[in-house]
């Protein structure tokens, strides 16, 4: 090639580069959707079986980051709402019960359909100021597996589950005030004593 060509695709290349843009702009959010399954990918704190998801999603929804706002405060206050809602039901159970200390038919019985939305008032709390990842106890994570279709459930997860949390409640060795390398556990897993 000549010498004229080469200095031309020199200075297209530089001034592709200054037309390039140096921030990232977002316009879109997309949302993929997956059905539930059992999980046996993670340890939730309390007994039971982990939550998971399929492995390809089933729907794809896109939103503009201003719907997507406006789904997610929607959905926060859903949540919020339903919290709330067990709240002010086990507030009632205690109340019944003397705070655990006398038994109640009638607390027993409660459930949360005997707390009334007017009872809430989602309207004057500060949903961004919210933690919405709340542990779900071992019966809601059931309920929500037969929900999404889970017949069977396996049982040997839970187990499993249960020797790992276990085994997270043991770390750590036997020294005391000094370290003997030879019989620590720490220092022969190649780690500092704890």
């Amino acid at each position: 090639p000549s010498l004229a060509s080469s200095a031309a695709a020199t200075s297209i290349l530089k001034r592709q580069k200054q037309l390039r843009r140096k921030n990232v702009r977002f316009d879109q959010v997309t949302v993929y959707y997956f059905a539930r399954r059992q999980g046996f990918t993670s340890v939730p704190s309390q007994g039971g079986s982990s939550l998971g998801m399929a492995q390809r999603h089933n729907s794809v929804r896109r939103y503009t980051l201003c719907e997507f706002a406006q789904e997610q405060e929607v959905n926060h206050r859903e949540i919020l709402r339903e919290h709330l809602k067990e709240e002010k039901l086990h507030a009632k159970k205690m109340k019944l019960t003397k705070n655990g200390t006398v038994e109640s038919e009638e607390a027993d019985g409660l459930t949360l359909e005997d707390v009334s939305d007017d009872d809430i008032d989602v309207e004057n709390v500060e949903v961004d100021d919210y933690f919405f990842l709340q542990p779900l106890p071992t019966k809601r994570r059931r309920a929500l597996l037969r929900a999404s279709g889970v017949h069977r459930i396996d049982a040997e997860e839970k187990q499993e589950l249960r020797a790992i949390r276990l085994s997270r409640e043991e770390c750590g060795c036997d020294c005391r005030l000094y370290c003997d390398p030879e019989a620590c556990a720490c220092s022969q897993a190649g780690i500092k004593c704890q």
